[in-house]
């Protein structure tokens, strides 16, 4: 909320990007409403998040779609960086705000047609094979089909585009170092974006990958509910714990990093004090 807040209330950082950031904020958010909802929901009856119910379709479709839209906001930024970088030096082309605006609707339109695939009546509510054990009343060949591509599409295109960003970098810095210039920023530059670039990675790989290792592990499971308890459920609730810490490190990744952006959040903390002085004057 202090993301989008601070984008929204400031001018000079409705850039393109900002749009992509202040959408990516806002599928966080999602993500942790809708996984607050599930947790209320174990807290007042542990028995539907465990054998699943119909009450479970609505906050596990929201979760789902949420989590969708974050990985396609993520893989939507690293590929505009790249375009940045890698574009923006041979072609005049740029990145503009239309286009940041329908990448954020098509991943939004995707990402709820996936999500709400469930509601439609792709569950297993009224069956007894091929049932979900982690996430009832879902389908394993549901969670299959959500977890397989996504994982490609979250790891490997966010994985290309930051090495392309890293690899151009430093083909530029031994241009100008073989012309005889200074390459001293450059070769900050590129320390900065290999680092912050792993970190992205990084932090996406850990937190994903064990929900996506959990699919798996639910499709070749031939066992019921109850001989996996309570170890099945303990991890589910670690992979919820590590999507929540992707949450909140995607704003310190992406938005709160900046200099920029972290004195405009000083400045309002001091907007009405300095309204007040303007009127005195």
């Amino acid at each position: 909320c202090t993301v989008i807040f601070t984008r929204l209330v400031t001018k000079d950082l409705h850039k393109p990007i900002s749009i992509l950031f202040c959408n990516l904020a806002l599928s966080d958010l999602l993500t942790s409403f809708s996984g607050f909802w599930i947790s209320m929901l174990f807290i007042t009856n542990p028995d539907t998040t465990i054998f699943g119910s119909k009450d479970m379709l609505t906050p596990y479709a929201l979760y789902t779609m949420s989590i969708l839209s974050t990985i396609y906001n993520l893989v939507s930024i690293g590929i505009e960086r790249y375009l940045a970088v890698a574009e923006s030096m041979r072609t005049r082309f740029r990145v503009a705000r239309n286009h940041c605006i329908i990448v954020v609707f098509i991943n939004w339109v995707l990402a709820s047609f996936l999500g709400s695939l469930p509601l439609m009546g792709w569950n297993c509510l009224d069956m007894e094979k091929n049932i979900s054990v982690l996430y009832s009343p879902f389908c394993v060949n549901y969670l299959i089909f959500i977890a397989v591509p996504n994982a490609v599409v979250a790891f490997i295109l966010p994985l290309f585009a930051y090495l392309r960003i890293i690899i151009i970098l430093r083909k530029r810095k031994l241009r100008m170092k073989a012309h005889g210039q200074a390459t001293g920023t450059y070769k900050s530059a590129e320390i900065q974006v290999a680092r912050t670039s792993v970190f992205i990675w990084l932090l996406a790989l850990i937190s994903y990958a064990p929900v996506f290792a959990g699919v798996i592990l639910d499709a070749t499971n031939h066992q019921c509910h109850i001989d996996l308890y309570p170890d099945i459920y303990i991890f589910r609730n670690c992979t919820a714990m590590l999507i929540t810490m992707n949450c909140l490190g995607n704003p310190i990744i992406y938005t709160l990093k900046p200099k920029t952006l972290g004195a405009k959040l000083k400045s309002l903390k001091c907007l009405s004090t300095n309204r007040v002085r303007a009127c005195t004057i």
